[in-house]
Parts: C-alpha cells; sequence; structure tokens
C-alpha cells in the first residue's frame, strides 16, 4: 500500500500515520526526517541539502526528490508507504511519479484529512506543553489535572508561539495555496479520498480504511 498522506497543521495526521504504521506494517516518511538523515550521514545529497538548511533556505526540488526516490528503495519500503509532507506542490508530484514509474511502483491513494478551520485553530491554540519533559496536553481535550500545571514533574506549562491564534491562521492560509491545487491534481487522477477529520482517533482511521480499500 503506498499512501499520501495530506492535512493541515492539527488535522491529527501524527495519530492516523501511526495507525496507518501498525495496520499495513509499513514506514512513515517524513521530508525532514530524510533531510537530517542525510545530513547526519553525510551523503552526496546530504552535503548540498546541509548549508542551505542551515542558512534557512529552502532545499531543491530536485534534493528533496533525489532523497525520497533513495529513501523508497530501502528494504523497509517493499511492502509500501507512507508520505507525510510530500508531495508539497504538483512539480514534486510529477518528480514523484516519475520516480515510481521508474521502479514499476504507483501511489495507491491520497488521504486527505479534512478538518474545518475553526476546528484546527482550537485544537492548536488549546495545546500546552511542559517545558521539562515535553507532555503535551489540552485545555479542552486532555487538561491536566491542576490547571497549569504538568501532571508528571509541577512544571508551568507553556504555550508554543506556533500556537497562538494569529500564526496558526497564516501557517493554515499558506497550507491552503500549497495544497489546494495539490489535491486537485490528485482528484483528477482519480487518488484523492476525503476523509472526515472531526470525531473519534478510531472513527477517523475506520473512515480511512474504508476509502482506502
Amino acid at each position: 500500500m503506498n499512501l499520501i498522506l495530506l492535512g493541515p497543521p492539527g488535522a491529527g495526521k501524527g495519530t492516523q500515520a501511526k495507525k496507518l504504521i501498525a495496520e499495513y506494517r509499513i514506514p512513515q516518511i517524513s521530508t525532514g526526517d530524510i533531510l537530517r538523515e542525510a545530513i547526519r550521514q553525510g551523503t552526496a545529497l546530504g552535503k548540498l541539502a546541509g548549508p542551505l538548511m542551515k542558512a534557512g533556505k529552502l532545499v531543491p526540488d530536485e534534493v528533496v526528490v533525489g532523497l525520497v526516490e533513495e529513501r523508497l528503495r530501502q528494504k523497509d519500503c517493499e511492502k509500501g508507504f507512507i508520505l507525510d509532507g510530500f508531495p508539497r506542490t504538483i512539480p514534486q508530484a510529477d518528480a514523484l511519479g516519475r520516480t515510481l514509474q521508474k521502479d514499476g511502483l504507483r501511489v495507491d491513494a491520497v488521504i486527505s484529512l479534512e478538518v474545518p478551520e475553526e476546528r484546527l485553530v482550537e485544537r492548536l491554540t488549546g495545546r500546552r506543553s511542559c517545558p521539562k519533559d515535553g507532555n503535551v496536553y489540552h485545555l479542552v481535550d486532555r487538561p491536566p489535572k491542576r490547571s497549569g500545571f504538568c501532571d508528571a514533574c509541577g512544571t508551568a506549562l507553556v504555550q508554543r508561539d506556533d500556537d497562538r491564534e494569529d500564526r496558526i491562521r497564516a501557517r493554515l492560509v499558506e497550507y491552503a495555496a500549497l495544497t489546494q491545487p495539490l489535491k486537485a491534481y490528485y482528484e483528477e487522477k482519480g487518488l484523492l479520498r476525503r476523509v472526515d477529520g472531526v470525531g473519534s482517533p478510531d472513527g477517523i482511521f475506520a473512515a480511512i480504511r474504508k476509502a482506502v480499500g
């Protein structure tokens, strides 16, 4: 099963990716993870990407696509994969299609977790984390036993800068601008599966399983 997982910040991609990994025994592939690993290992592509990332610049598509191609040829991808965060643009989607075709592979389905913007804002602005041990809470969905303090160590909880409403809305605008054309691209190919991302994690996963067949 070769899958692409799409969803805005706060859509629950991380939770559903874990369930997909357990169900289908296939790896989740994040471009951020493979970029960092290539830099750590000092591969040829990693040496190209490292200085760009350090300078805060975008890594060119050809480098990212090359890294994804290398990763998909590793042994743990023999039964399939879940691409998370890639492709982000139509040129990247075209390049991925050519890469898979070379190896006699194809994308089986593109799962798009659909969550209304206001629900996403509610989810993300409600997050609080412990700066000491990293535990994450939510003011509504998973509140700490003592308001404002970590259950495990008693440290005062904080809200990440990225979880402030103005930043969240800016990220959602950017995400929509990038992914709306991408969703249309995969819909035209008959691969897009829109899944309601509101509900219990198990209920959403059941809908994903039904969507991918």
